[in-house]
């Protein structure tokens, strides 16, 4: 692999000259201070670009709707996860409409912070080119895009993560309270964001024990003062998990732990292979844009300066203890759970080096990341919209707005007042949530038919609503058992069918079940009680 092959091509007249003559320039700028917030800018048009063209049949993914739908209010905590993702929708929505573009903005302003922060790391070890070449090696991958997109707990782990690592170099550094507080606060972000941060804050603790200045560091107030101010941030946090029976805690035992030795092993051991291979990608990349000699690389490998060793001590702990967990507890650990901490391999890789990439090098990386986003964007996205329309979505994405919709209005026949709680599939309880304008609140007592619980009688009294799949029998007699506890309830069975540009596409069927309010008043032509397995309604074809 080499990007040299058309290193000469600087140096020719006409346009091929003109756009390399203009990255030249851009680069030139690296140290003038906009070219960096510019390279990011432009990432996150770019990728808004992709993202609008790509789903333009398709909803946002549950795991954003739930995020929302999670943060509605701002609570220390919810059932499933810590509150960061949930805080950053909450805040986001107080300025942003409630619609796909803005939750994919955020999700890419999101990145385009953990971005910035990478860079902010990078620049205490290089200047110039190598800081451009740290984030084109990150943008080469599907961390800050697609992997972004899916605004969720691990999703917010790909800014604090760095924010929290830039304030730890500097705390170590300097040893200033100032510094100590701000690694405390950050830390304590990282765990508000997912519990896999504590990765992080023990890599933080070892490096700084294996670190050359480890006694002037730990006999200074500085890790004293982090340690109790990332307390202090994380006191209404663990008070909310005491009094609440540490919910997100019991979810994850009992989703993620409970694998045989053998099984654990592998996950272990995968997660280190899977981990490596990521990491591996743009380290490959920078050695055949630089083509060093393997002894040069060894030789660079061993003399890390302090600061970059202590970030390749913070790298490796970052992997092997999640690996070590897996192993030991049984737990699952798959590689997405990694993806937020691959910018520190990558900031070791390039700065660590004695040597540069020659600059046309360095322009045909950024020619190629360019040149791939614009791709995407132009002609990926409108193939994936296309396909989209004919082969859904597994999640079912294509079909939520729309199925909403039509719930909607079968709530309306039954009911004129608003549409206060919804169970039924997790995701379209979800998208429920957030596509309908009564915003209805997700009830987990209506959801997860193998958990289910009675209604309570309140619930009952207000009403609600649920929508299954067709195919979803477990979902459908477990929301049927629910509604029969009810005065009446409706069942209606419906059909939607994509379309994009004109074009039919997939269908899909669904079953919703209403339980009107107890006070309302039986609808013209429906039964006063009982459930109504009869009443079944078929769409007619519906644009996503």
């Amino acid at each position: 692999m080499s990007l040299a092959l058309p290193a000469i091509a600087i140096e020719a007249s006409g346009s091929v000259g003109r756009w390399r003559r203009a990255l030249a320039v851009w680069i030139d700028a690296v140290e003038d201070g906009w070219a960096v917030p510019a390279l990011i800018v432009g990432f996150v048009a770019v990728w808004m670009v992709y993202f609008s063209i790509a789903y333009l049949g398709g909803d946002l993914h549950q795991d954003v709707i739930e995020t929302w739908s999670l943060g509605r209010s701002f609570d220390w905590g919810s059932t499933k996860h810590p509150p960061l993702m949930g805080w950053a929708a909450w805040a986001w929505t107080t300025v942003f409409p409630l619609t796909n573009w803005s939750f994919n903005l955020l999700a890419l302003t999101n990145a385009a912070v953990g971005l910035f922060a990478v860079d902010l790391i990078t620049r205490r070890f290089a200047r110039g080119d190598k800081r451009l070449v740290v984030l084109l090696l990150l943008m080469l991958l599907p961390v800050y895009q697609l992997h972004a997109q899916r605004f969720n707990a691990n999703a917010v782990l790909l800014s604090s993560w760095p924010l929290a690592t830039w304030c730890f170099l500097r705390s170590l550094e300097t040893r200033h309270v100032g510094w100590a507080i701000a690694v405390g606060l950050t830390g304590a972000l990282a765990m508000l964001g997912k519990y896999y941060s504590v990765f992080l804050i023990a890599s933080f603790a070892v490096a700084a024990l294996c670190h050359g200045e480890r006694r002037a560091y730990f006999t200074s107030p500085a890790p004293w003062i982090a340690a109790l101010s990332g307390l202090v941030a994380l006191a209404p946090h663990i008070y909310w998990l005491a009094t609440t029976g540490a919910q997100p805690f019991s979810h994850a035992i009992e989703h993620h732990v409970g694998k045989t030795a053998v099984a654990a092993l592998v996950e272990g051991s995968g997660f280190l292979l899977a981990m490596a291979g990521i990491a591996g990608i743009p380290g490959l990349i920078w050695l055949a844009m630089t083509r060093p000699r393997p002894t040069r690389v060894l030789n660079d490998a061993l003399s890390l300066d302090s600061g970059l060793r202590l970030l390749a001590m913070i790298s490796i702990g970052t992997v092997v203890f999640p690996a070590l967990v897996s192993i030991v507890f049984g737990t699952d650990m798959p590689p997405l759970w990694g993806l937020q901490g691959v910018f520190l391999f990558v900031i070791v890789i390039v700065c660590g080096a004695s040597y540069h990439a020659p600059r046309d090098i360095t322009i045909n990386l950024a020619a190629a990341t360019i040149a791939i986003a614009a791709f995407a964007a132009t002609v990926v996205a409108p193939f994936h919209a296309v396909y989209r329309n004919y082969v859904p979505l597994n999640e079912g994405r294509n079909f939520y707005e729309p199925a909403v919709t039509e719930l909607d209005r079968l709530w309306q026949t039954a009911s004129n007042g608003v549409l206060p709680a919804v169970g039924g599939d997790d995701g379209l309880a979800f998208a429920a949530a957030f596509y309908s304008p009564d915003h209805p609140h997700y009830e987990m007592a209506l959801v997860h038919p193998h958990e289910l619980q009675p209604p309570s009688e309140a619930l009952t009294a207000q009403g609600w609503a649920a929508l299954c799949y067709d195919t979803d029998i477990s979902c459908i007699s477990g929301m049927q058992a629910a509604a029969a506890q009810a005065r009446r309830s409706v069942r209606a069975d419906f059909t939607l069918r994509t379309k994009l540009f004109g074009l039919e596409g997939a269908s899909q069927g669904f079953v919703a079940l209403i339980v009107p309010p107890e006070t309302a008043a039986p609808v013209d032509g429906a039964p006063s009680g009982g459930l109504d397995l009869s009443a079944r309604r078929r769409m007619p074809s519906t644009a996503n």
